[in-house]
């Protein structure tokens, strides 16, 4: 599928499901890594991550564009476009539009492997638990300003 198709099939959708023309672009963005599309506030674009097209079809992506077209519609009409916003999620369900895109492959695979790391304040005794690692030689414990030592590396299963 290739951004000229992308974009008569945005338009359709929108007419189809939300009963208004689409009148900007929609392009696929290679750039995307961690979400399945975003509507973009100042130019009302629509970008999407053609990897969830390519391993997940057409009704992946359509599902996609519906929620983007949530945003850009809510947008323009001047009612509440964020994830949090009541407007959104009405429409959300009148159109059949997923919360959430599905998981690619490849993020799943980085979410299995994620590691704890366990600290120890050596004052107090306090545990840390972080996904990312602490510098012990510029942080010390919240609690007693004491120094943090590293104690082991959980792994979450």
């Amino acid at each position: 599928m290739e951004n000229e198709e992308l974009q008569r099939l945005v338009e359709e959708i929108s007419f189809e499901d939300f009963g208004k023309p689409f009148l900007h672009k929609a392009v696929f963005n290679p750039r995307l890594r961690s979400t399945g599309g975003r509507y973009l506030l100042r130019s009302h674009h629509i970008e999407i991550n053609k990897k969830y097209f390519d391993q997940f079809g057409e009704t992946e992506l359509v599902g996609i564009i519906k929620h983007e077209l949530c945003h850009y519609h809510l947008h323009l009409e001047g009612k509440g476009y964020q994830h949090r916003d009541r407007d959104f999620r009405e429409l959300m369900k009148q159109v059949n539009a997923p919360r959430f895109c599905s998981t690619l492959p490849e993020q799943q695979r980085s979410r299995a492997t994620r590691k704890t790391l366990e600290y120890k304040c050596m004052e107090c005794g306090l545990l840390y638990q972080r996904k990312r690692v602490i510098d012990t030689k510029r942080f010390v414990c919240g609690k007693c300003r004491g120094k943090l030592k590293f104690i082991k590396e959980l792994t979450n299963k």
